[in-house]
């Protein structure tokens, strides 16, 4: 048996995989950052792929592995929401579990539903299907527990993925009217706490009052579970601020005012200096804080960026800087404690479009990214801008990558692409 860490606070006792595993969209520590080193950097369509499997539907969520499994969520004609398990060796399906919901549920063209991740600790899977309700199954596919929070209502749909730390699974239940994060039990599926937001405006025009300015509001942020001056804490960035709640309670450590109005990425933390970053979309702002005392703790901001580029993906912290891949197709790196911009360079590929909304990976110092044409970026994660690679796949990639034991692993519209030595 081993004891794995996620995000400096301890997950359950699980088996011992038989490879390094991604159990959640931004892999092993909850923060894009992969242990791994001398990961493949060149590949194709065609080229150093173990294998591609083809996929009902298009679809933005992340895959995660877990041993030789392979899982994403998936959505299909007929109101099919289901969690899809793949061999890892061979790409081949092993099986689908899920539910029908036939019910209206709003999003964008842009984000067909089941756009959560799954998460895994090796004995079961967990995944949100929004308003169908959060399912837990084993990893043979058969329904362990499921529960019906409600419906989500926002004119460009949900995205938020549970999060599994200390033995609890944690989920912003948003965006829209009805915003909360909540802690359940992950072997029943009982709530252990939860802690109601304000949520925000829908952006769903009202007919009655036609002339009225359309308003947005809402986070699709996931919490990030770290071990914070002893406490295990989740941070969380909501419209207006960035903050932490107690991970045992729900009860509110401090909070940090500065962001604006929607929220698309999720929080960073530097463990070695205590500061806590939080980066607003839709133009809006960025900031960092000195995380100390509770409370309020906006005077102890580092910096505050009040405009900054289009940003749906999440960053990284590697030493004393951060690197994101904004949504106009800007590699961009900032100085940790500063804010200061050292560059924002454009990744250019040969695909139609360079938007993005593929959150960095971070491994043996190099920056893993994909764009909505297909494009895969490697550079490097150094204060001076230095493209690795550039490596086409094709086609629309939305998700972010997977790393496990050698192999990436990226969902395309049309694929489950494979990378890497079989």
């Amino acid at each position: 048996m081993k004891l794995i860490p996620i995000a400096a606070f301890s997950l359950v006792t699980i088996s011992i995989a038989q490879a390094a595993d991604w159990p959640s969209w931004r892999g092993p520590h909850n923060d894009g950052i992969c242990d791994e080193t001398k990961l493949p950097t060149k590949w194709s369509a065609t080229d150093n792929l173990a294998w591609s499997s083809p996929l009902p539907a298009p679809g933005n969520s992340t895959p995660i592995v877990w041993a030789q499994q392979v899982f994403i969520t998936q959505a299909s004609e007929g109101g099919k929401r289901e969690l899809l398990c793949f061999d890892r060796a061979t790409g081949q399906q092993l099986w689908a579990a899920g539910t029908t919901y036939t019910e209206p549920e709003v999003t964008h063209g842009t984000n067909p539903h089941c756009s959560a991740s799954p998460v895994t600790d090796g004995q079961r899977v967990i995944v949100s299907f929004a308003s169908a309700g959060v399912f837990c199954y084993d990893l043979k596919g058969k329904e362990l527990w499921h529960r019906d929070l409600g419906k989500q209502h926002h004119i460009w749909g949900n995205g938020a993925s549970p999060v599994l730390a200390g033995g609890v699974c944690y989920l912003n239940f948003g965006p829209g009217e009805r915003t909360f994060l909540i802690a359940l039990d992950p072997t029943t599926g009982k709530t252990l706490w939860q802690h109601e937001e304000p949520g925000g405006a829908s952006g769903i025009p009202d007919p009655s009052t036609p002339n009225k300015r359309t308003e947005w509001t809402g986070s699709w942020s996931d919490p990030l579970p770290r071990l914070i001056h002893g406490e295990p804490s989740l941070i969380m960035s909501y419209p207006g601020r960035l903050c932490a709640f107690q991970a045992k309670t729900g009860k509110q450590l401090w909070t940090c005012d500065g962001l604006t109005a929607l929220v698309y990425t999720s929080p960073l933390y530097a463990e070695k200096t205590g500061i806590a970053v939080g980066m607003s979309g839709y133009g809006g702002s960025a900031l960092a804080v000195q995380v100390k005392g509770t409370g309020d703790i906006t005077s102890q901001r580092l910096w505050h960026l009040p405009k900054n580029p289009q940003r749906i993906a999440s960053g990284v912290i590697h030493g004393e800087h951060i690197y994101i891949h904004n949504d106009p197709g800007t590699a961009t790196c900032l100085e940790l404690k500063t804010g200061k911009v050292l560059y924002t360079e454009r990744l250019k590929g040969p695909a139609p479009t360079s938007q993005n909304w593929s959150s960095v990976v971070l491994a043996d110092g190099l920056c893993y990214t994909a764009n909505q044409g297909g494009d895969c970026f490697v550079w490097k994660a150094s204060p001076t801008f230095e493209l690795v690679a550039t490596n086409s796949l094709g086609e629309k990639v939305i998700g972010s990558i997977a790393v496990s034991d050698g192999q990436l692993f990226i969902r395309g519209h049309k694929h489950l692409f494979c990378v890497g030595k079989k």
